[in-house]
Protein backbone atom coordinates (compact mmCIF):
# COMPACT_ATOMS: atom_id res chain seq x y z
CA UNK A 1 0.00 0.00 0.00
CA UNK A 2 1.16 3.44 -0.79
CA UNK A 3 1.22 6.37 1.73
CA UNK A 4 -1.78 8.99 1.46
CA UNK A 5 -0.68 12.62 1.37
CA UNK A 6 0.50 13.79 4.81
CA UNK A 7 0.82 10.16 6.49
CA UNK A 8 3.45 9.71 8.39
CA UNK A 9 5.07 6.30 6.45
CA UNK A 10 5.00 4.82 2.73
CA UNK A 11 4.29 1.42 3.36
CA UNK A 12 1.69 -0.76 5.16
CA UNK A 13 2.47 -4.02 5.66
CA UNK A 14 -0.60 -6.18 6.85
CA UNK A 15 -0.54 -7.33 10.61
CA UNK A 16 0.60 -10.59 10.44
CA UNK A 17 4.17 -9.00 10.27
CA UNK A 18 3.96 -8.01 13.52
CA UNK A 19 2.26 -10.33 16.12
CA UNK A 20 1.30 -10.09 20.22
CA UNK A 21 0.86 -13.58 22.20
CA UNK A 22 0.65 -13.81 26.13
CA UNK A 23 3.65 -15.94 27.81
CA UNK A 24 3.37 -15.91 31.58
CA UNK A 25 1.05 -13.35 31.84
CA UNK A 26 3.45 -10.92 29.97
CA UNK A 27 2.89 -9.94 26.47
CA UNK A 28 5.32 -10.71 24.07
CA UNK A 29 5.88 -8.84 20.52
CA UNK A 30 7.28 -10.36 17.72
CA UNK A 31 8.41 -8.86 14.87
CA UNK A 32 10.49 -9.02 11.72
CA UNK A 33 14.31 -6.76 12.10
CA UNK A 34 14.28 -4.54 8.48
CA UNK A 35 18.04 -4.86 8.41
CA UNK A 36 19.11 -8.33 9.43
CA UNK A 37 15.49 -9.93 8.29
CA UNK A 38 14.90 -11.83 10.73
CA UNK A 39 12.27 -12.32 13.19
CA UNK A 40 12.76 -10.66 16.41
CA UNK A 41 10.91 -11.46 20.00
CA UNK A 42 10.20 -8.48 22.25
CA UNK A 43 8.93 -9.32 26.19
CA UNK A 44 7.61 -6.07 28.17
CA UNK A 45 6.02 -5.70 31.34
CA UNK A 46 3.39 -3.40 30.70
CA UNK A 47 3.07 -2.41 33.65
CA UNK A 48 6.37 -0.34 34.18
CA UNK A 49 7.42 -0.60 30.31
CA UNK A 50 7.31 2.69 28.26
CA UNK A 51 6.10 2.88 24.74
CA UNK A 52 9.81 5.10 24.22
CA UNK A 53 11.34 2.14 26.29
CA UNK A 54 10.51 -0.61 24.21
CA UNK A 55 11.20 1.37 20.84
CA UNK A 56 14.76 1.91 22.21
CA UNK A 57 15.21 -1.95 22.95
CA UNK A 58 13.99 -2.79 19.12
CA UNK A 59 16.53 -0.07 17.78
CA UNK A 60 19.19 -1.38 19.91
CA UNK A 61 18.58 -5.09 18.18
CA UNK A 62 18.78 -3.83 14.98
CA UNK A 63 21.08 -0.47 14.44
CA UNK A 64 19.87 -0.09 11.03
CA UNK A 65 16.48 0.79 12.22
CA UNK A 66 16.89 4.80 12.07
CA UNK A 67 13.16 5.89 13.09
CA UNK A 68 10.78 3.92 15.45
CA UNK A 69 7.40 5.37 16.60
CA UNK A 70 3.64 4.14 17.46
CA UNK A 71 1.00 5.86 15.74
CA UNK A 72 -2.40 5.74 16.71
CA UNK A 73 -5.53 4.11 14.66
CA UNK A 74 -6.44 7.78 13.66
CA UNK A 75 -2.92 8.73 12.56
CA UNK A 76 -2.36 10.87 16.13
CA UNK A 77 1.11 10.14 17.24
CA UNK A 78 1.74 7.89 20.73
CA UNK A 79 3.67 9.72 23.22
CA UNK A 80 6.93 7.82 24.16
CA UNK A 81 5.64 8.27 28.02
CA UNK A 82 2.47 5.87 27.66
CA UNK A 83 2.95 2.65 29.42
CA UNK A 84 2.38 -0.77 27.42
CA UNK A 85 -0.41 -1.65 29.25
CA UNK A 86 -2.41 1.04 27.38
CA UNK A 87 -1.28 0.95 24.11
CA UNK A 88 -2.17 -2.78 24.10
CA UNK A 89 -5.50 -1.89 24.80
CA UNK A 90 -6.22 -0.49 21.27
CA UNK A 91 -4.77 -1.04 17.48
CA UNK A 92 -2.12 0.97 16.74
CA UNK A 93 0.18 1.09 14.16
CA UNK A 94 4.10 0.39 14.31
CA UNK A 95 6.39 3.01 12.05
CA UNK A 96 9.93 1.65 11.85
CA UNK A 97 11.95 3.49 8.92
CA UNK A 98 9.09 3.99 6.23
CA UNK A 99 7.18 0.81 7.06
CA UNK A 100 4.28 0.90 8.56
CA UNK A 101 2.61 -2.47 10.53
CA UNK A 102 -0.88 -2.39 11.59
CA UNK A 103 -0.91 -4.09 14.67
CA UNK A 104 -4.15 -6.02 16.61
CA UNK A 105 -3.46 -6.60 20.23
CA UNK A 106 -5.19 -9.79 21.16
CA UNK A 107 -7.94 -9.34 23.89
CA UNK A 108 -7.09 -11.10 27.21
CA UNK A 109 -9.42 -13.25 28.47
CA UNK A 110 -11.24 -11.76 31.68
CA UNK A 111 -9.47 -13.00 34.94
CA UNK A 112 -11.49 -14.86 37.05
CA UNK A 113 -12.10 -13.07 41.15
CA UNK A 114 -10.03 -15.34 42.44
CA UNK A 115 -7.25 -15.43 39.98
CA UNK A 116 -7.67 -11.20 40.51
CA UNK A 117 -7.70 -11.26 43.94
CA UNK A 118 -4.38 -13.43 43.69
CA UNK A 119 -2.71 -10.74 41.33
CA UNK A 120 -3.55 -7.94 43.91
CA UNK A 121 -2.04 -9.94 46.66
CA UNK A 122 1.38 -10.18 44.50
CA UNK A 123 1.13 -6.75 43.55
CA UNK A 124 1.15 -5.65 47.58
CA UNK A 125 3.65 -8.27 47.76
CA UNK A 126 5.96 -6.75 45.22
CA UNK A 127 5.23 -2.99 46.97
CA UNK A 128 6.13 -4.19 50.06
CA UNK A 129 9.27 -5.64 48.93
CA UNK A 130 9.82 -2.54 47.05
CA UNK A 131 9.72 -0.25 50.28
CA UNK A 132 11.67 -2.68 52.61
CA UNK A 133 14.94 -2.73 50.02
CA UNK A 134 14.29 1.02 49.13
CA UNK A 135 13.62 1.83 53.10
CA UNK A 136 17.11 2.82 54.40
CA UNK A 137 17.33 5.23 51.43
CA UNK A 138 14.54 6.55 52.25
CA UNK A 139 15.47 6.95 56.24
CA UNK A 140 19.07 8.41 55.20
CA UNK A 141 17.86 11.14 53.02
CA UNK A 142 14.73 11.94 55.41
CA UNK A 143 17.82 12.29 58.46
CA UNK A 144 19.55 14.61 55.89
CA UNK A 145 16.53 17.04 55.72
CA UNK A 146 15.62 16.95 59.14
CA UNK A 147 19.24 17.69 60.42
CA UNK A 148 19.15 20.65 57.98
CA UNK A 149 16.16 22.04 58.71
CA UNK A 150 17.40 21.80 62.58
CA UNK A 151 20.86 23.71 61.46
CA UNK A 152 18.18 26.51 59.67
CA UNK A 153 15.70 26.45 62.69
CA UNK A 154 18.45 27.01 65.17
CA UNK A 155 20.30 29.53 63.43
CA UNK A 156 16.81 31.53 63.11
CA UNK A 157 16.58 30.85 66.93
CA UNK A 158 20.19 32.13 68.01
CA UNK A 159 19.75 35.73 67.97
CA UNK A 160 15.94 35.53 69.19
CA UNK A 161 17.60 33.42 72.47
CA UNK A 162 20.13 36.57 72.66
CA UNK A 163 17.56 38.94 73.12
CA UNK A 164 15.17 36.80 74.93
CA UNK A 165 17.97 36.13 77.83
CA UNK A 166 18.30 39.74 78.00
CA UNK A 167 14.65 41.23 78.00
CA UNK A 168 14.38 37.98 80.94
CA UNK A 169 17.36 39.32 82.84
CA UNK A 170 15.71 43.20 82.99
CA UNK A 171 12.43 41.65 84.16
CA UNK A 172 13.47 39.51 86.68
CA UNK A 173 15.62 42.27 87.70
CA UNK A 174 12.16 44.71 87.60
CA UNK A 175 10.41 42.04 89.21
CA UNK A 176 12.62 41.40 91.87
CA UNK A 177 13.15 45.23 93.05
CA UNK A 178 9.14 45.66 92.87
CA UNK A 179 9.12 42.48 95.44
CA UNK A 180 12.05 44.22 97.79
CA UNK A 181 9.68 47.80 97.25
CA UNK A 182 7.09 45.68 98.20
CA UNK A 183 8.34 44.72 101.76
CA UNK A 184 10.13 48.00 101.93
CA UNK A 185 6.56 49.66 102.65
CA UNK A 186 5.29 46.97 104.75
CA UNK A 187 8.15 47.68 107.14
CA UNK A 188 7.32 50.62 106.82
CA UNK A 189 4.09 50.51 107.96
CA UNK A 190 4.55 48.39 110.60
CA UNK A 191 7.13 50.50 112.07
CA UNK A 192 4.88 53.90 111.44
CA UNK A 193 2.18 51.98 113.59
CA UNK A 194 3.95 50.89 116.33
CA UNK A 195 5.39 54.30 116.92
CA UNK A 196 1.90 55.87 117.08
CA UNK A 197 0.73 53.30 119.15
CA UNK A 198 3.18 53.53 122.12
CA UNK A 199 5.18 56.78 121.24
CA UNK A 200 2.14 59.12 120.00
CA UNK A 201 -1.34 57.93 120.55
CA UNK A 202 -2.33 54.87 122.40
CA UNK A 203 -3.93 51.65 120.86
CA UNK A 204 -7.24 52.72 122.12
CA UNK A 205 -6.82 55.38 119.22
CA UNK A 206 -4.52 53.25 116.50
CA UNK A 207 -6.88 50.31 117.12
CA UNK A 208 -10.01 51.86 114.58
CA UNK A 209 -6.94 52.86 112.65
CA UNK A 210 -5.08 49.64 111.97
CA UNK A 211 -9.12 47.78 111.44
CA UNK A 212 -9.16 50.34 108.65
CA UNK A 213 -6.05 49.21 106.95
CA UNK A 214 -6.90 45.87 107.07
CA UNK A 215 -10.02 46.05 105.95
CA UNK A 216 -8.26 48.57 102.73
CA UNK A 217 -5.90 45.35 102.40
CA UNK A 218 -8.74 42.82 101.87
CA UNK A 219 -10.09 45.05 99.33
CA UNK A 220 -7.21 45.33 97.42
CA UNK A 221 -6.72 41.67 97.41
CA UNK A 222 -10.74 41.35 96.38
CA UNK A 223 -10.20 44.22 93.52
CA UNK A 224 -6.59 42.39 92.41
CA UNK A 225 -9.49 39.02 92.05
CA UNK A 226 -11.98 40.78 90.15
CA UNK A 227 -9.53 42.16 87.34
CA UNK A 228 -7.14 38.76 87.10
CA UNK A 229 -9.41 36.33 88.29
CA UNK A 230 -7.01 34.85 90.41
CA UNK A 231 -6.26 34.61 94.23
CA UNK A 232 -3.69 37.42 95.14
CA UNK A 233 -0.93 34.46 95.85
CA UNK A 234 2.66 35.45 95.87
CA UNK A 235 4.31 32.92 93.18
CA UNK A 236 1.70 33.61 91.16
CA UNK A 237 1.52 37.76 91.29
CA UNK A 238 5.50 37.32 90.59
CA UNK A 239 4.75 35.44 87.43
CA UNK A 240 2.22 37.70 86.70
CA UNK A 241 4.26 40.78 87.20
CA UNK A 242 7.62 39.19 85.26
CA UNK A 243 5.41 38.53 82.13
CA UNK A 244 3.90 41.79 82.25
CA UNK A 245 7.29 43.05 82.28
CA UNK A 246 8.73 40.84 79.65
CA UNK A 247 6.19 41.93 77.30
CA UNK A 248 6.45 45.33 77.59
CA UNK A 249 10.40 45.07 76.77
CA UNK A 250 9.72 42.72 74.18
CA UNK A 251 7.41 45.75 72.53
CA UNK A 252 9.82 48.17 73.22
CA UNK A 253 12.91 46.42 71.60
CA UNK A 254 10.71 44.37 69.02
CA UNK A 255 10.51 40.98 69.76
CA UNK A 256 8.35 39.42 68.19
CA UNK A 257 7.30 36.63 70.55
CA UNK A 258 4.96 35.05 68.39
CA UNK A 259 7.24 34.12 65.78
CA UNK A 260 9.88 32.79 68.58
CA UNK A 261 7.33 30.25 70.12
CA UNK A 262 6.92 29.19 66.24
CA UNK A 263 9.86 28.82 65.76
CA UNK A 264 10.67 26.74 68.92
CA UNK A 265 7.52 24.56 68.24
CA UNK A 266 8.99 23.60 64.80
CA UNK A 267 12.47 22.54 66.79
CA UNK A 268 10.66 20.70 68.96
CA UNK A 269 8.33 18.67 66.41
CA UNK A 270 11.90 18.22 63.80
CA UNK A 271 14.12 17.04 67.06
CA UNK A 272 10.80 14.51 67.85
CA UNK A 273 10.20 13.49 64.12
CA UNK A 274 14.45 12.88 63.99
CA UNK A 275 14.09 10.87 67.73
CA UNK A 276 11.87 8.31 66.48
CA UNK A 277 13.24 7.86 62.81
CA UNK A 278 16.70 6.69 64.38
CA UNK A 279 14.46 4.39 66.75
CA UNK A 280 15.72 0.82 65.88
CA UNK A 281 12.00 -0.65 66.44
CA UNK A 282 10.30 2.39 63.96
CA UNK A 283 13.65 2.23 61.62
CA UNK A 284 13.54 -1.91 61.20
CA UNK A 285 17.48 -0.78 61.37
CA UNK A 286 20.72 -2.57 63.24
CA UNK A 287 20.96 -0.55 66.46
CA UNK A 288 24.97 -0.63 65.59
CA UNK A 289 23.44 1.40 62.43
CA UNK A 290 21.87 3.66 65.08
CA UNK A 291 24.35 4.32 67.33
CA UNK A 292 26.83 4.66 64.93
CA UNK A 293 24.72 7.63 63.38
CA UNK A 294 23.85 9.01 67.02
Amino acid sequence: WRRREGAPYSTLVPSDEVTISYRHGLPVITLTLPTRSERCQFTVKPVVTTVGAFLQDVQREDKGIERAEVFATDGSKVSHATLMEVLLMNDFKLVINNTAYSVSPPVKDKLSSEHATEMEDIKSLVHRLFVALHLEDHQIRKERELLQKLDHLKGELLPLEQMKARIMNSADAKTSRLLWVGLALMSTQGGALAWLTWWVYSWDIMEPVTYFITYGSAMAFYAYFILTKQDYIYPQAKDRQFLHYFYHKSKKQRFNVERYNKLKDDLAEAEESLRRLRQPLHLRLPIQEINDKD
